[in-house]
Order: C-alpha cells, then structure tokens, then sequence
C-alpha cells in the first residue's frame, strides 16, 4: 500500500509547519554554492504545497527566513531575497490553480522593497482562495511575536480596552500574528536537526514534532505523507492519561 493511501484523511492535521532545513549542506555535498541549494529547495516547497492540497491539510506554514538569518554572509541573503521574488513570480499562477491562499508572517518590513512589493501582490491575487492557507514565515522570531504581542496587550489594558485579568491564553493568541490560524498539531523539521529554532514557540506548545535526517532539497510528497501517518499513530493525551482518553 503506497503511503498516501495509508493516510486516515477523516483525521488529517488541520496545520502543519515545517522548519525547512538543509538546503546549503545539500548543496555543499553537490560540490555546489548554499544559493543553488536553496533554488534546489524551491522544488520540495512546490511539491509539499501540491500534497498538503491534493490530501486536504486546510493550513500550512513554512519557515523560509529567520531574523537570525540576517547575519549570514550578504551574498547569501540577497540571493536568498532574490530567490523568493522569482518563486513568488513562478508560483503565483500554481497558488491560484490549486486554490492556494498566500500568508506572511514576521517582521516584513525588513524584506527588500522589490521583494516586499512582490510578495504583497502575490498575497493579494489569491486573497479570495480557500482550499489551503500557505504561510511563509519570513524575518520571523517567535521571540519577538511573543514579545509584540505582550507589548499589544499592555498597551489595551493602559488605554482601558482590557482588563488584566481578562488576559488568558485564548486572549493572548489572538493578538499573535497568527490569531486567525489553529495552532500547528504537526511540526516536520529536515536535515536532523532536533530543535525548533524560535519558530512558532507559543504555538508549538501541543504539537506533535516530527524530524527526518533528509535535507530539505531531497523531501518529496512521499517524506510529507510518512509524517502524516507517523502522526496518525501517535496518542495526542494534552495532559491527560490514556484511560481517560479512551
């Protein structure tokens, strides 16, 4: 049986996030510069969107660019920006065929104004689509969404439209950047790794973690559909214990 079909889609993750990385140490065992590691890595963004549709997850978000990421060598980050413009120019018209909604996360302003102009547009066009939500979490820092997010509130409660005690944790999502997404219930990381690099750290409290040695330009639909079912087999208890589940 062939892993897709191996998939309860009466239980598929409503959200997944995925922690892309691997693409320059891939590129690195190619005897090639990280920028043609990171083109390479374009490949499996398109071919994870296109499973995520055809399979039904209504919510996926991708780390594509970390505020840390700024300090690598300026070589790599403006062909990294350049690479996001051409991608977002190439898969427009895919998004819109696969019904595809464009989101952004994190601290865009930061971003080129060609590249900020681009991903806007993008955004835009397929504002009105609904069978999958894609967000790109770029100069991201779940840090510093937590940090803005307090910053919200404080600011609410001293101008009288909040009380203290009315803050909560329902509350409080709703003022992250991603008050209209459901929490992630499954996070794939490539390339070995085992940490979850301040993405998502609010939203990331009841997820399932799922890491893969393979480097992010080698995962296919097939590595995004293993994840799925690995998923499906795992006892989600938030807390409580198996009996209490059963």
């Amino acid at each position: 049986m062939e892993l897709k079909e191996q998939i309860n889609l009466e239980k598929l993750p409503k959200h997944i996030a995925i922690i892309m990385d691997g693409n320059g140490r891939w590129a690195k065992e190619q005897g090639k510069l990280r920028i043609f590691g990171h083109n390479k890595g374009v490949e499996s963004v398109r071919q994870v969107v296109e499973a995520a549709v055809e399979i039904g997850v209504p919510f996926l978000t991708l780390y594509a660019f970390s505020t840390e990421n700024w300090n690598r060598p300026k070589f790599e980050v403006a062909a990294l920006m350049e690479i996001l413009v051409s991608a977002i120019n190439k898969e427009t018209k895919t998004l819109m065929k696969n019904g595809v909604k464009l989101n952004a996360i994190g601290d865009l302003k930061q971003l080129p104004a060609p590249c900020l102009k681009q991903l806007m547009r993008a955004m835009d066009i397929t504002a009105n689509n609904s069978k999958c939500t894609l967000t790109l979490a770029l100069s991201y820092s779940a840090r510093q969404e937590i940090l803005e997010t307090t910053k919200k509130l404080i600011d609410k409660v001293q101008r009288g439209e909040l009380k203290a005690e009315q803050i909560n944790d329902e509350v409080f999502s709703d003022h992250l950047e991603t008050a209209d997404i459901p929490d992630p219930e499954l996070m794939i990381r490539t390339s070995g790794e085992q940490r979850v690099s301040n993405f998502l750290l609010w939203q990331l409290a009841y997820s399932e973690l799922y890491f893969i040695d393979k480097l992010w330009p080698e995962f296919g639909k097939n590595d995004f559909y293993e994840a799925i079912v690995a998923f499906q087999k795992r006892e989600r208890r938030f807390g409580l214990t198996s009996e209490q589940l059963s």
